[in-house]
Parts: C-alpha cells; structure tokens; sequence
C-alpha cells in the first residue's frame, strides 16, 4: 500500500495504491496533510480498502503526480550525514547533526520540471530519504519513541545551489530554497511497510550516468536518532518532512563538479519508495 496525490498543481486528489489499483481516498479525506496523519489516516485507510468501502479512481494513470504529502509546515534537513558524502567534500564527521531548514515552497512532484536559479553556475543534485512525521515529535525521550511517530517514508531530491549555499555568506537556506528546489515522492509508504529505514539502497543517474549508488547504512546519525534529535530544539508536526541527507556523488564532490544545467535529467531512487524523474529548465 502506498499513498499518493494526482491531478494538476493545487488540485491533486489523495490516492491510496494497493495491489495494483488506485482508490479514490476523497471519502476519508480532502488531502493527505497533517491532520489526516495525525488521524490515523493509515489505519482507516486499511479498514476501508478490507471493507470494500473505496471506489477506483478512473484514468489514474493519465493523471500529473504531485508530491505524496501535501503543503508541509516545515521541511527540516540534516546535512553531512553520510559518512562518504563528508568524505568527498574534505568536510569533518560532525559530532551532532548539522541542520538546516529549507522552504516548504520548494515542493514540487516527482516528474515536475526542476528550475535553475538565474545566475547559478553550481546547481547540484542529492538523492535522500524523506521521513514524513505522523504524529506530533516534542522532547522524545529515546530515538526509539521518536521512530514510533513516523507516518512514512518517500523519495526526496535536497536540490542545492552551492555557490548560493557556501560563498555567498549567511546560511545554507538560500542556496537550499530556491524555487522547485524539493521534489518530493512518487509515494509515501507507511513505515510499517518499509521495515528498516537503515537498510534502504538510495541511487541517482544524471543523462543517464549513475552518480549516487549509497545506502542509508551509512548514516553517521540513523533516522531515530534525528528525530529524537530535533525534536529537543523543536516541536515536529503532522506532516513535516525530514530531508535526512545524502550519499556520496554529488558534483560538488566529483573532480570535474559538472554541475547541472538545463536540458539536464535526473532520475532518483529509494528501494521500496519509487522512482523519480525531473528535466532541469532554465528559470
């Protein structure tokens, strides 16, 4: 079972996908936002797909794939969190996670064209593991807890501009939140259906040459303990997203940095999650 959101932009119907057939899940919910996580929407989802109690959605495969979550309050990233990706950069293992919030604006489906910023000449890919909150995370007291409040999981692309992000002073934000900067899915899959998030292969291809081939074994901080983490400096929500870093590969850390450019393709994938696709254009 997975979820997703299909239709034009601002007017995506939520889905449920189970053996092979979308459902409609408009008579549970009007969007798969907080409140329907924090509702145990999954578990009613459940119940009625075992009731017969949803209908098909016709056409769905002519449909636009929107990101599986809508609109977040926040998006809270982790970066230098895999051991070779720090390597590749010259950059420490740091001894606390490294964190940074990114503009939820940023979100755009999984097949939507991604925009590179006027003026950049370093817009860079990076291929995560998204961790989609399902119930409100304040002051957990073990990573275990915190893992226990996860509604799921899905395909996230952490697009970054490194001139923006590192030479242009201040914070990583700006370099981060640029606009299109955070496709997000094809799906979200309930936790409980993805078993281990440290055991989850994570790849990338830029015009078809495979530069991302990692796994989230190589997290310095595992999935649990960011949350747990964050959750003693802020409170995380229904629906917030955790971008909890990247592999090794990035153009940033590649001899020749051929960082992307318009008419680029990225494809992306999380084992068990889905797989991306997005066009670089030019904005």
């Amino acid at each position: 079972m997975n979820f997703q959101r299909l239709g034009p932009s601002g007017q995506e119907i939520p889905v449920v996908q189970h053996d092979g057939t979308t459902f409609d899940l408009r008579p549970l919910t009007a969007d798969l936002d907080g409140t329907f996580w924090a509702s145990e929407g999954i578990a009613r989802t459940r119940a009625a797909l075992d009731g017969g109690e949803l209908a098909e959605l016709p056409d769905a495969d002519s449909l636009r794939v929107g990101a599986p979550v809508a609109r977040p309050a926040k998006i809270v990233c982790v970066g230098l969190n895999y051991r070779d990706h720090a390597a590749e950069t010259g950059a420490a293992l740091p001894a606390e996670p490294v964190v940074f919030m990114k503009d939820p604006m940023t979100v755009v489906g999984p097949y939507d064209d991604v925009l590179v910023p006027r003026g950049s000449t370093k817009t860079d890919w990076e291929v995560e593991l998204a961790v989609v909150v399902g119930k409100t995370i304040r002051y957990a007291e073990s990573p275990e807890q915190a893992l226990r409040h996860v509604a799921g999981y899905a395909v996230s692309h952490d697009v970054s501009e490194r001139a923006f992000q590192l030479e242009r002073g201040g914070q990583w934000d700006k370099g981060k939140s640029c606009e299109t900067f955070n496709p997000l899915g094809p799906s979200l899959v309930p936790a409980d259906e993805v078993g281990d998030p440290q055991s989850l292969a994570l790849r990338l291809w830029v015009n078809g040459v495979l530069r991302q081939d990692g796994s989230t074994a190589n997290m310095i901080f595992p999935v649990a303990h960011v949350l747990w983490y964050l959750s003693q400096f802020m409170v995380l929500y229904p629906g917030d997203v955790i971008n909890t870093g990247t592999p090794a590969g990035v153009a940033l850390g590649l001899p020749d940095h051929p960082y992307l450019r318009a008419g680029d393709v990225v494809e992306l994938e999380v084992a068990g999650l889905g797989r991306a696709r997005q066009t670089l254009v030019a904005a």
